[in-house]
C-alpha cells in the first residue's frame, strides 16, 4: 500500500515550472470522471458494462446485448441454429445509442454451445465474436475461434477470501501458466496449481503474477495481442479451473495479480474487436493513430466514453469474477505518449510536459486505479513504464495516475549492460548503487534482475548471458570451469544486491531463480512450432548433482530471509561503504548489512566498513557450499564493532574478510 510518508508530487522543486500543467491534468481527470458518472453515480457503479452487455441468463431467459453503432443487422449464429442465419436469432436495435439486444427462452441456447455474431454494416458483413464474450475456444484442427456459452450447472464456490491486506512488501513470482510445465506442451491452470504453486510457496514469494490470461488468438504473442478482453484463455483450461487455482493461492496466503493489457489490442477482426461493426474507429483511433506500427496492433481511443466504459468494466470484471488481487498494467509508456515512447530518451523533465502526453490515456489510467482501489482497497497495481513519468503513483487530485508501484526497469538494463558490454574489472559501483536505489521520493518501485522481457526471442536469461555454451557441458556439481564459476557467483550476487536494496518490492520470472538457461521462444513457423523453449526445465532445479539446484537453494534462502526479517518497505537503504576501485559496496537495510565484493580477483582481509555499533553475525553467504560456492569463509562468523577517532571525528567500524565475487548478509544485534 502507498506509504503516507512519501512526498507529494508538488513538493518536487524540479516540477515547479510545470505545476500549471499538473493542475490541468488533475482538472482533466476530474472532467472525464464527471463526464462518465454525471456526478450522480460512483465510478464503480459506472464500470459495470460487463453485467449489461454480452450473454446473460436472467430470470429464466437468455439476454444478449452488444454495442455496435455502425451495424445494420446482427444475428446470433451457432450450434443452436445449426450455424444458419434465422430470424429467430435476430437482434433488435434498441435505444438508438448503438445497442442491439435479444431475449430468448431458456431452451434455445445451452451450456457449451459455440456461437458467433453475424454482423452487417453498410457495404459489408462479417462474423464476429462478441466484444464482451466470457469464453472463447479454438478448434484444434481449423484453429478458428468461437464464443462459447458458459453456464455450468454448478458454479465455482469460492472457499477462501482474498488476502485482506498486502502481506508485507510484494515478492512477485511472475509466471506464464502455459509454459510453466516441463513437458513440451501448453500447461493448464490445474497443473500450475498442483506442480508449480507448491514450489512458489516453498521459495517464499508472496505474490503470483499471471501472464497471458486474457484470451489471445496467437499463443506466440505471450498474451500481448488480446482478442477477447473478458475471456480467460481457454487453452489453459476452464473458468472454474482458473478460479480453483486462484483460490488455492489465497488458501496459501498468496496474492494473485494478472497482466492487464489495455495498451493495445490484436488486429484480428473475426476473433477480436478491430473493425467490429465495420468501422476501424469504434474502439480505436481512426487513421494512422489507431495503429501501433511497432507492435502490429490497434490503439484504443481513450477519449471515447464507450471505450472507457469497456476498459474500466474490464478492470473491474477480473476482480469480481476471478477474485484477482490487482494488476500489472502492460505498456503504460505506450499509452501515455502520442509518440508511444518510441525515439524518446526521457532525459529531462521537459519530456513529460512537451505536449506529447495523451491526457485522455492519463485520465483513463488514473480512473482505472481509483476504481480498482475502490472495489478492492488492498489491490496491488504495478505500472510497466520506462519513461519514469513524475506522477505515475500520485493521486488524481495531483494530476497523477494512482499506481501503487512502478517497475524499476533501469535495474535489469544495468545488469544486462554489465553482463554484455562491460568487463568485470570496469563495473561501476556508483552507477550500480544508483540504479538499485533510484526512484522518485513520491513513488514506490518493484526491483528485479530480469523478468520475462529479458529472455524473449532475441535475448537470453541473465545466467545464459554470463555462461552461454559452457552451461551445456559444465553445470554438474563436480565440473570445474572458470566461466561457470563466474556466472554462478554473479547470478547470486546480482539477486542479493537487487533484493537487498529494493525499497518497496521484488520480482522474479519463474525459473530464473535457478538460472534457467537459454531464452523464451513460443511455437511459431520459424521454429517449426516447437515447445522446446516455451517450457520450464524443473529437472535442472531438482537434480542435486547440478549447480542449478544450488542456485535455487540460494534464492529460497535469500527470499525467505528477506520476507522473515521484513526487510523491504520498512526502512530506507543506507549506504555504509562504496569503493569503485575495490568493486565493493556495503549498505544497511532494516538491520541487515549487505556486503558485496564484485572484484573478479581480489579477496579482502580486514576490510573496514563504517557501521552503527553492535555485533554483526554472518547469516547468508553466497559462497556457501550449499549454494554452489567454495566455502572459503566458514560458519556463522561474528564481527564486533570498535570505536576510534579519525582526527576529531569518532567512527565505528567492523573489519571482515570477504572473498572475490562474494556477497554477505550480516545481522546486527
Amino acid at each position: 500500500m502507498r506509504s503516507p510518508t512519501l512526498a507529494k508530487l508538488s513538493d518536487d522543486p524540479y516540477l515547479k515550472p510545470y505545476l500549471g500543467q499538473l493542475h490541468h491534468r488533475a482538472d482533466h481527470i476530474n472532467y472525464v470522471e464527471n463526464r462518465l458518472t454525471g456526478g450522480h453515480i460512483t465510478l464503480d457503479e459506472f464500470a459495470n458494462a460487463h453485467e449489461y452487455y454480452g450473454l446473460h441468463f436472467r430470470e429464466g431467459k437468455w439476454i444478449f446485448r452488444e454495442w455496435a453503432p455502425n451495424a445494420t443487422a446482427i444475428y446470433l449464429v451457432g450450434d443452436f441454429s445449426d450455424w444458419k442465419q434465422t430470424d429467430a436469432y435476430a437482434l433488435n436495435y434498441g435505444d438508438g445509442q448503438g445497442v442491439w439486444e435479444i431475449e430468448l427462452p431458456a431452451n434455445m441456447i445451452a451450456h457449451g454451445d459455440l456461437y458467433k455474431l453475424r454482423m452487417y454494416w453498410p457495404g459489408g458483413q462479417g462474423d464476429r465474436l462478441p466484444a464482451y464474450c466470457r469464453r472463447a475456444v479454438q478448434d484444434p484442427k481449423t484453429h478458428i475461434f468461437c464464443a462459447q456459452v458458459w453456464r455450468p450447472e454448478t458454479p465455482y464456490a469460492w472457499k477462501f477470501p482474498n488476502p485482506a491486506k498486502p502481506l508485507g512488501a510484494p515478492l512477485v513470482y511472475e509466471s506464464h501458466v502455459g509454459m510453466a510445465q516441463e513437458e513440451a506442451k501448453v500447461g493448464s491452470y490445474l497443473e500450475y496449481k498442483e506442480k508449480i504453486l507448491p514450489r512458489v510457496i516453498e521459495m517464499g514469494y508472496n505474490t503470483i503474477q499471471l501472464m497471458g490470461i486474457m484470451e489471445h488468438p496467437y499463443y506466440g504473442s505471450f498474451g500481448y495481442h488480446v482478442s477477447n478482453f473478458f475471456a480467460a484463455s481457454s487453452r489453459f483450461g476452464t473458468p472454474e479451473e482458473l478460479k480453483e487455482l486462484i483460490d488455492a493461492c489465497h488458501e496459501a496466503g498468496l496474492a494473485v495479480i494478472m497482466d492487464l493489457v489495455h495498451s493495445h489490442a490484436v488486429k484480428n477482426e473475426e476473433e477480436g474487436i478491430s473493425r467490429f461493426d465495420g468501422t476501424l474507429y469504434q474502439y480505436f483511433h481512426d487513421g494512422h493513430r489507431g495503429d501501433h506500427d511497432a507492435w502490429d496492433s490497434r490503439c484504443f481511443d481513450y477519449g471515447k466514453p464507450e471505450v472507457l466504459h469497456f476498459l474500466l468494466s474490464n478492470a473491474r470484471y477480473w476482480l469480481d469474477e476471478y477474485h484477482f488481487d490487482g494488476y500489472r498494467f502492460d505498456g503504460v509508456t505506450s499509452m501515455l505518449y502520442h509518440h508511444r515512447g518510441l525515439g524518446s530518451s526521457f532525459s529531462d523533465y521537459s519530456c513529460y510536459f512537451d505536449g506529447s502526453v495523451d491526457l485522455d490515456a492519463l485520465a483513463y489510467l488514473s480512473l482505472a486505479n481509483k476504481l480498482i482501489h475502490e472495489v478492492r482497497p488492498a489491490a496491488i497495481t504495478i505500472a510497466e513504464d520506462v519513461s519514469g513519468m513524475p506522477g505515475l503513483v500520485a493521486l488524481p487530485h495531483e494530476g497523477g495516475c494512482g499506481f501503487d508501484y512502478r517497475l524499476a526497469m533501469g535495474v535489469p538494463d544495468c545488469w544486462f549492460k554489465f553482463a554484455n558490454d562491460i568487463p568485470d574489472e570496469e563495473w561501476n559501483m556508483g552507477w550500480l548503487y544508483r540504479e538499485l536505489t533510484n526512484h522518485r521520493a513520491d513513488e514506490q518501485v518493484i526491483s528485479y534482475v530480469e523478468s520475462h522481457d529479458q529472455a524473449l526471442v532475441g535475448g537470453k536469461t541473465f545466467i545464459f548471458e554470463l555462461i552461454d555454451k559452457e552451461m551445456y557441458y559444465n553445470m554438474h556439481r563436480d565440473s570445474k570451469n572458470l566461466v561457470v564459476d563466474r556466472g554462478i557467483a554473479l547470478h547470486k550476487m546480482a539477486r542479493l544486491a537487487t533484493i537487498g536494496a529494493a525499497a518497496h518490492g521484488y520480482l522474479n520470472f519463474m525459473g530464473n531463480e535457478f538460472g534457467h538457461p537459454e531464452w523464451i521462444d513460443f511455437p511459431r513457423a520459424g521454429n517449426n512450432w516447437s515447445y522446446q523453449y516455451a517450457r520450464r526445465q524443473w529437472n535442472l532445479r531438482d537434480n542435486v548433482e547440478l549447480k542449478f539446484h544450488d542456485l535455487a537453494e540460494f534464492d529460497k534462502a535469500m527470499v525467505n530471509l528477506i520476507r522473515e526479517r521484513n526487510v523491504i518497505g520498512n526502512a530506507p537503504v543506507e549506504m555504509r561503504h562504496i569503493n569503485d576501485g575495490d568493486k565493493f559496496m556495503a549498505y544497511e537495510h532494516n538491520g541487515l548489512l549487505f556486503c558485496l565484493n564484485f572484484h573478479p580477483t581480489k579477496s579482502f582481509t580486514d576490510y573496514a566498513i563504517d557501521v552503527p555499533p553492535g555485533t554483526y553475525r554472518l547469516i547468508l553467504n553466497t559462497d556457501d557450499p550449499r549454494f554452489g560456492g567454495f566455502g572459503i569463509v566458514q560458519g556463522e562468523q561474528t564481527h564486533k564493532s570498535y570505536n576510534f577517532m579519525d582526527g576529531e571525528t569518532p567512527r565505528t567500524q567492523i573489519k571482515i574478510y570477504i572473498p572475490a565475487r562474494t556477497g554477505f548478509v550480516l545481522e546486527r544485534t
